[in-house]
């Protein structure tokens, strides 16, 4: 659809444009835009982005440098060996494809399965459809916690509060009104239009899509605006990336000069250097992290965790402190009403209507509150609404008016403190009201902490004659109080065992909630919290910069908090050096979601709360949790035994042979030998992201460390060369081998070293103590059988590969037993000095 001003025409101007109307549009008209938008909007196919994959794989600088040095090779002569060179590079870049693909096309069932809806009017009738649906003419219907999904112009609306921080930067919400304003104003000022990115704080909305897609001012900022932070994981594979990166190429390097200097040939040298520079090289670390990531999604979505965002699980696997309302994950989340009382405490019909009333009408948001109070047996017959005033979490009230005959009156509930502070007078009477003294307002606020210390939520009801259809919130003072209402929400079951389950895996778990101190600490005495120590809000905003870090780490609970300081709680516990996870599903929680290390929501949650969450739960329930994080420390420490692997062994046996080709007379290993070993030595790697991990490795919080990787590339890059070293002296110096013989003896222990390496490296304790996965087990095996078939293989001589005699072979098997004992324990001599 074209692109025209939003805000300063008229509403009939802009139906007319549109041919839509107040009633929205026909489903064949939305049928043929949604069409065209997919024209106009196009997005890449899957079969575009494949092939990108595809291309990916070799256009690594290093590969296409040797592939230019291996074709000018071929130019003269060389044609087997390029043959061959390129053959092992082929299948190389395919397995990486194939890693790849497959863990991309995981990653979108799994987006496909957490879909936001909209309200919109579709031939007279309200329908939900998915964000793709909407289209220019639309009538969408909003309400608290919805997202927009395009740039609209308001058609009606009531106590309308939008956040539009991520288009203007104010932290605030901005009301939005009905109006024209003219198309020159600034962004902030056309409150008569709801942009697309944005989402509803409070209140309820009738308004008109304008445009869609890339022609929303959000689609227009898209770019600036999708940029993510790294995980602290991503940023340490970055840096490992490089650091490895430098070691290769000054390593090779020196390698091709020295080996020029000492005047050998020269294409040879080069494709050396460059086989020497790839095998060094983790070019399977991308497709190791994302099929990692991908198989443990596919993990914890069988245990009912939905991942948004791939690269936040190794985040799941850090967190060491868990930040959780307690309505919905410690308790049922299904409120029932216990009793509606008046200030005395004693049951009162006409106050159980007057809620019934308010909770009835009430068009704000749904909420299971409401949804108790309106399930009871009380009849709305004979009663009108007239007008509403939402809830919203600054004022903590929702306000009804309605009209009985000639009677006209608004109700108002909610926190009792925010009711209280509008009631200037008490109903001890129907229709009698008295002035509410400090006395009797002083016995209200203890029979509330009564009933909060017995494990009740509580709120206040309260109302006021009126003699208008309207009321607005200058009408919400002196008011009549009525009563409470006293709310249960019982223990869940499975809270107890969740804690412990997370206690266990040193994960800490506190409660942030807008509830009063009393509700707050009961709940915590019923989760086994001995001795909880508790902040409130009031408190909280007297403490320092300084001093909050501290105070936060060492509280329990949080009670009285306001939606603002919730970010700040996450960002002081950030500060005291804990990986934080904050579970919400409300508006008030979004800002909390998007400052934690992993922000966390449920399938039921506000649309705004979902679109900000790492991960979505199926089910409402600390022991998912607990299950999501151990999956989450799974696939951290699968994607580190390659990480270790690759900065041992591999680079130890790289390093091994750039030496020794300065010091023998032929190359110690043929090009196309090391890009064999490299190609052998992968295959089970791309299985290794499904491998068993030992329970020692899942208890704590795990992190990246990249000075103990480097202690590990350096403790075991030595006793992998050292190896070598003895291997490179028996085959030479003991046995007088050279050429092929020597060089099939180094690729013999250097690719048997490699694999058995990854299944001692694979455990914290003895190899033989621990099992690996079946698919870690069969490609390893296979692998294994290869390397040692391939030397008396028909496919030998194409190779280069030949044995000399049997002591050769005697030799080699003595070489390599002695490194697997040795490397196993060293290894476990390393783990233990590390505490890891």
């Amino acid at each position: 659809m074209p692109s025209f001003p939003i805000s300063s025409l008229s509403v009939e101007a802009l139906f007319a444009r549109l041919d839509s109307s107040s009633a929205g549009l026909q489903s064949f008209q939305a049928a043929d835009r949604e069409k065209q938008q997919r024209k106009t909007f196009r997005t890449e196919s899957r079969f575009r982005r494949e092939l990108k994959l595809l291309v990916r794989q070799f256009t690594n600088p290093l590969t296409l440098l040797l592939v230019v040095a291996v074709l000018l090779s071929a130019f003269l002569g060389e044609i087997s060996d390029t043959a061959i060179i390129l053959a092992i590079l082929l299948a190389t870049g395919l397995l990486g494809f194939w890693q790849e693909r497959n863990a991309g096309r995981a990653i979108e069932r799994l987006q496909s399965m957490i879909e936001t809806t909209h309200t919109v009017l579709r031939d007279h009738k309200s329908v939900k459809v998915p964000t793709s649906q909407v289209v220019s003419g639309d009538v969408l219907l909003f309400e608290a916690g919805d997202i927009i999904p395009a740039d609209c112009r308001l058609l009606d609306s009531n106590e309308l509060h939008v956040n539009e921080s991520a288009l203007t930067g104010e932290s605030f919400p901005v009301e939005k009104q009905v109006g024209i304003i003219p198309e020159t104003a600034p962004l902030l000022q056309k409150t008569n239009c709801l942009w697309q990115g944005s989402n509803v704080i409070s209140g309820t909305a009738r308004a008109l899509a304008v445009q869609t897609g890339t022609e929303t001012v959000f689609g227009q900022m898209t770019h600036s605006l999708t940029q993510t932070a790294e995980t602290a994981f991503e940023k340490g594979i970055k840096h490992f990336g490089y650091f490895l990166l430098r070691i290769t190429i000054v390593l090779s390097i020196i390698i091709l000069g020295a080996n020029l200097y000492f005047q050998k040939p020269f294409f040879n040298s080069v494709l050396f250097s460059l086989a020497l520079a790839i095998g060094m090289a983790p070019e399977l670390l991308p497709a190791i992290m994302i099929f990692a990531m991908s198989a443990g999604a596919q993990r914890m979505l069988a245990k009912k965790v939905i991942v948004k965002k791939l690269s936040s699980i190794f985040n799941f696997g850090e967190v060491t402190v868990l930040c959780t309302d307690k309505t919905g994950t410690i308790t049922e989340g299904n409120a029932t009403v216990k009793a509606i009382v008046n200030w005395e405490g004693q049951p009162a019909y006409r106050l159980s209507q007057f809620a019934y009333l308010n909770a009835v009408f009430q068009k704000g948001f749904s909420n299971t509150i409401d949804q108790a109070i309106a399930a009871l047996p009380i009849s709305q017959d004979g009663f009108e609404k007239l007008n509403e005033i939402p809830y919203d979490f600054i004022r903590k009230r929702l306000s009804i008016a309605v009209r009985h005959g000639q009677e006209r009156f608004f109700i108002t509930k909610g926190a009792l403190g925010s009711v209280l502070d509008v009631c200037s007078y008490l109903e001890t009477e129907p229709n009698r009201p008295e002035r509410l003294e400090t006395a009797t307002r002083q016995k209200i606020e203890d029979r509330f902490a009564d009933y909060c210390q017995k494990g009740y939520r509580v709120l206040g009801l309260a109302y006021k004659p009126v003699e208008t259809d309207s009321i607005t919130r200058q009408d919400e003072q002196q008011m009549i109080f009525l009563g409470y209402i006293l709310l249960e929400d019982p223990l869940k079951k499975s809270a107890l065992e969740s804690i412990r389950q997370l206690r266990q895996e040193q994960v800490v778990v506190k409660i942030i909630t807008g509830d009063n101190r009393f509700a707050a600490l009961h709940t915590a005495q019923l989760i086994a919290i001995k001795q909880p120590v508790l902040l409130t809000g009031e408190e909280l905003d007297r403490l320092s910069p300084e001093a909050l870090p501290v105070r936060v780490s060492k509280t329990d609970v949080f009670a009285e908090i306001e939606p603002h300081q919730k970010e700040r709680i996450i960002k002081a516990l950030q500060q005291s050096k804990a990986t934080v996870a904050y579970m919400g599903d409300g508006i008030n929680d979004v800002a909390a979601i998007h400052a934690a290390d992993v922000g966390i929501s449920t399938s039921n949650a506000v649309d705004v709360a979902q679109e900000a969450a790492d991960f979505v739960l199926l089910e409402k329930d600390l022991s998912v949790l607990a299950d999501g994080i151990l999956e989450g420390r799974k696939s951290f420490a699968n994607s580190m035994k390659y990480i270790f692997i690759t900065t041992g062994a591999t680079f130890g046996n790289m390093f091994s042979v750039a030496v020794a080709s300065l010091f023998l007379p032929f190359l110690p290993m043929l090009p196309k030998q090391i890009l064999l070993t490299n190609l052998i030595t992968d295959l089970p790697f791309l299985t290794i992201a499904a491998d068993e991990v030992d329970s020692e490795q899942l208890s704590a919080p795990r992190r990246w460390d990249l000075s103990m990787i480097r202690n590990f590339m350096i403790t075991f890059g030595l006793h992998s060369s050292l190896f070598d070293f003895i291997t490179f002296y028996t085959l030479y110096h003991y046995l007088h081998l050279s050429g092929p013989p020597f060089q099939t003896g180094w690729f013999l222990e250097s690719a048997i070293t490699e694999l058995l390496i990854l299944f001692i490296i694979r455990t914290r304790n003895s190899f033989i103590r621990s099992k690996p996965g079946i698919w870690l087990m069969f490609t390893g095996i296979f692998s294994l059988l290869l390397t040692i078939y391939l030397p008396v293989s028909p496919l030998a001589p194409l190779f280069g590969f030949s044995i000399a005699h049997l002591q050769q072979v005697i030799a080699l098997l003595i070489i390599l037993l002695l490194y697997v004992l040795t490397a196993d324990l060293l290894k476990i001599y390393f783990f233990r000095l590390n505490k890891i």
